[in-house]
């Protein structure tokens, strides 16, 4: 119930409005490593006075957490739990509690191993909630793509 009133209060703001906010921009980078393995690194650029959750949050304390949706298939499996290397301890005021997020740059990184030498394409969808000190903007659902090159 919580979550649906803060919600729809989140949406106000833009009901008169034709204008959207999109504070937070995305990135997918591949790098090769050693051993048919590889590293997915997404970035997240935030703009100055807004935050993005982090992957590692109750789903309980409000905020949605950011979370992604690989596709591995036959081209890659996934070798561990994507990591994330920047976040920082606040307490958020607007769900008053201790929580963990990202301002300014979020990098997330995801290993893996190749299941062939061709190059590829491989779709990522995340979703995330971002916030400054005056509202949250309504979650968000981004579609990617990890870009692979062929083994030389």
């Amino acid at each position: 119930m919580k979550r649906l009133i803060l919600f729809l209060f989140a949406l106000i703001p833009f009901l008169g409005s034709s204008q959207t906010l999109n504070p937070v921009k995305w990135e997918v980078k591949f790098n090769e490593l050693p051993n048919s393995e590889g590293e997915i690194i997404i970035t997240a650029k935030i703009d100055k006075g807004w935050h993005i959750y982090s992957q590692n949050i109750s789903p309980d304390a409000g905020p949605i957490p950011t979370s992604f949706n690989f596709s591995p298939g036959s081209n890659f499996e996934l070798i561990g739990k994507t990591i994330e290397t920047n976040a920082k301890e606040i307490h958020d005021k607007a769900f008053d509690t201790k929580m963990l997020i990202f301002d300014d740059k979020a990098i997330f990184k995801q290993k893996i191993k190749l299941k062939n030498s061709s190059g590829f394409n491989s779709p990522l969808k995340l979703e995330f909630m971002t916030c400054n000190d005056m509202q949250c903007l309504p979650p968000k659902t981004v579609d990617l793509q990890i870009i692979v090159p062929a083994k030389k």
